[in-house]
Parts: C-alpha cells; sequence; structure tokens
C-alpha cells in the first residue's frame, strides 16, 4: 500500500510538511511506503475550463505545461492521498486549489477515478480560518467518492513560523491519530 501526501505550502519544509510527515511516520510505522511531494516552487495553473479531459478521457488534463499530470499519476498510483495546506485567507494556497480543481475535473471526466482511495486534509494555521480550508479539500474528497478517516479533532496544527507546530501539542497528537486511523482504514479496504 503506497499514501502520496501533496504539500502546497510555498514554505518548503514549513509547518504544512511538519504535520504532514508526522502523519506520513505514522503510516510508515504500520508498513505503508509514503511519498512526500513538496509544491513549493513548482507553481500549477488552475483550471481554465476547456473540457479536453471529459472528450479526451485519456485521464490527463489537456493542458500540460506543469507537473499536474505527473502529481494525477502519483495519485492514481496510490492508495491514499493527503492533501496539505496553509490556511490563507481562510482558505487553501492557490496552488493547492489549483491541484483540486484540475485533479478533480480529470478524475470526474474518466470515471472517477480516485473513487475509494483514502484522503486525508491536513492545515496548518497561524489562528483561525482552517476550518473552510479543511473543508474545501473535504469537500474534493467526498465529491470524487472518496473514503475520508476522522481524527481526535480537526486536522489542523496551528503555528506561524517554521517549526511553531510542534508546540501545538493537541495539533501533533491530531495528526499521530490521523495517521493511525488512515492505516487503519487502508488495511480494513485491502484485507
Amino acid at each position: 500500500m503506497k499514501v502520496v501526501a501533496f504539500n502546497g505550502s510555498s514554505r518548503k519544509g514549513g509547518n504544512t510538511a511538519i504535520l504532514c510527515n508526522i502523519v506520513l511516520e505514522e503510516l510508515e510505522k504500520e508498513g505503508i511506503e509514503t511519498q512526500l511531494v513538496e509544491l513549493a516552487k513548482k507553481p500549477l495553473q488552475g483550471c481554465i475550463a476547456c473540457y479536453k479531459c471529459f472528450k479526451n478521457k485519456d485521464k490527463r488534463c489537456a493542458v500540460d505545461k506543469d507537473a499536474l499530470n505527473d502529481h494525477l499519476q502519483l495519485m492514481l498510483e496510490a492508495d491514499g492521498i493527503i492533501l496539505a495546506s496553509p490556511t490563507y485567507f481562510s482558505d487553501v494556497s492557490a496552488t493547492m486549489k489549483a491541484l483540486i480543481e484540475r485533479a478533480g475535473m480529470v478524475s470526474r471526466a474518466n470515471g472517477d477515478l480516485l473513487k475509494r482511495k483514502v484522503g486525508a486534509a491536513v492545515l496548518a494555521v497561524r489562528r483561525a480560518g482552517a476550518i473552510h480550508a479543511f473543508n474545501s479539500i473535504n469537500f474534493f474528497f467526498f465529491i470524487g467518492q472518496m473514503i475520508v478517516p476522522g481524527s481526535s479533532y480537526w486536522n489542523l496544527g496551528v503555528g506561524r513560523d517554521i517549526g511553531d507546530v510542534k508546540d501545538d501539542k493537541e495539533g501533533i497528537e491530531t495528526m499521530r491519530t490521523l495517521g493511525r486511523n488512515m492505516a487503519w482504514l487502508l488495511k480494513k479496504l485491502h484485507a
């Protein structure tokens, strides 16, 4: 089994990556292969609504001047997908939004490619607004017929400067619980 995580932060190795890595560590303890993809410095454009993915039905986005199709291929090969983002103005980062828009459109155009994969959101937040960002990611999972495990709290950690989330004890425990629950669910689905 494999889980791929996409970090939508502009800061490579920042709070979002720290939180994401805690979830991945729990998955690895359970023997699940993981991969973290940092989207920093790799801009993705949003969906241009050309609908060529509905015409072509080739499991690819027709806009091929960025790494979206590579990311989508990793999603298709994985059993679980983590989408992680900092909270920018009460929503996900623009790069994460572009990934959601285009991967979601291609998936729907091709018979819901991500159907029954396990999905989990991870959010870093300075103070407030993370629940809206959390919902944005979960809406992507739900419309794609994915399965979403819960945790002991909403999947967020609080911190501003790099490393601050390490002081959020509840956030750290939430990530650990999320990783354990995601591993449990993956094992049940692949038993």
